[in-house]
């Protein structure tokens, strides 16, 4: 055995010393290298609309909201292969469809009911669907995944198929730190669908003061008619109180296709919600025709005519729609019909509809 000097083996521990830390610390930074940061997303909210509450349950990051949109436009996400959230939800009209009762789904049946658009969703914290029977954008999407008139996908199954993915399985690991669930996968969607903000239409630039932009005499006639007749339902910078109303549409309500024509009744069984369905949006309402829960009215005109005219009794009619010296209807002119287009039309958001941040990635 060869003797090493006292001052020797101290000089030996502490080159070992001083390699074990030199390793300890390449292995850190090599660590923090494969673990990427995520950037936490701030929702931008406009100085005429209300304060949005944080999701602190599906925080947003930069790259949960690109991995949601990723998703939102892959055609792997239904059980053919063949069809996306975007085939129903087309951003040139405001994230809907421009049918009343699509059939485009896997079973090729039509369904009962209009598709939504998709736009301020952040907002929305009363229910989604149009009779609320989901609570959040997250339970939202398992609806359409799993329906088999719509995406008709099997979620383990769709798990696998995108584990076979590369980009989804390190995009997945980054954002949520851990393999595809489907738990994960609504929760990316539901990030990415709540950045669909419509909030600069040309009402907005008026509002708010910008670019010297102003509305006409007709504009301004059909704001102030918008406010007088329909903003009982219609209200704040966001068009609607996100709240259920039976607005006239049927006097009576089947309880066929397991309650769907019933409206908010079928998730409340309250007496008092037949008939009742949520409040759309009046922003973009110019480019997301047909209107109603089934698609019924085909033009804006159709839908003034109803509410003029059209409204059917019951006993859950809003009252709100008896303008008609205490009857059913808001008495609405020819000339207030053009007045009320005309500012419907300030209400499309053309920068929101082509934004390129929300448009397919491939």
């Amino acid at each position: 055995m060869t003797y090493i000097g006292n001052n020797a083996l101290v000089r030996l521990s502490a080159c070992i010393l001083f390699a074990c830390i030199f390793y300890a610390c390449k292995k850190d930074n090599s660590m923090e290298e494969i673990t990427p940061r995520l950037t936490n997303v701030k929702l931008p909210v406009a100085s005429n609309f209300p304060a949005v509450d944080d999701d602190f349950d599906n925080p947003l990051s930069a790259e949960g909201i690109e991995l949601g949109r990723r998703l939102f436009y892959d055609t792997k996400l239904s059980g053919n292969n063949r069809v996306s959230c975007a085939s129903c939800h087309r951003q040139n009209i405001a994230f809907t469809d421009a049918v009343a009762l699509t059939n485009i789904g896997v079973s090729a049946r039509k369904l009962d009911r209009h598709t939504p658009s998709l736009f301020n969703l952040a907002w929305s914290k009363t229910g989604l669907f149009w009779d609320g029977g989901s609570t959040n954008l997250e339970s939202q999407a398992f609806g359409p995944l799993t329906n088999p008139d719509e995406m008709n996908q099997n979620l383990t199954e769709l798990e696998a198929e995108l584990k076979q993915i590369p980009d989804y399985v390190k995009r997945f690991k980054v954002v949520f730190g851990e393999e595809i669930k489907s738990a994960n996968i609504v929760k990316s969607l539901a990030q990415f669908q709540r950045t669909l903000i419509s909030d600069n239409a040309k009402y907005d630039k008026y509002i708010r003061n910008e670019d010297g932009v102003i509305l006409n005499d007709l504009e301004l006639a059909g704001m102030k008619l918008v406010k007088e007749k329909c903003a009982s339902c219609h209200s704040g910078a966001l068009f609607t109180d996100n709240q259920y109303h039976n607005n006239g549409l049927d006097a009576s309500f089947s309880d066929d296709h397991e309650g769907i024509f019933q409206g908010r009744f079928r998730v409340t069984f309250n007496p008092n919600d037949l008939g009742k369905f949520k409040t759309p949006s009046l922003r973009n309402v110019m480019v997301t025709a047909p209107y109603m829960h089934d698609g019924r009215f085909n033009t804006i005109d159709d839908v003034l005519d109803h509410y003029n005219s059209g409204i059917q009794a019951s006993a859950t009619l809003d009252q709100s729609l008896k303008q008609n010296a205490g009857n059913p209807g808001i008495p609405i002119s020819s000339t207030e019909k053009l007045a009320i287009k005309s500012f419907l039309s300030a209400l499309t958001d053309h920068t929101f509809i082509n934004n390129k941040k929300f448009s397919n990635p491939n």
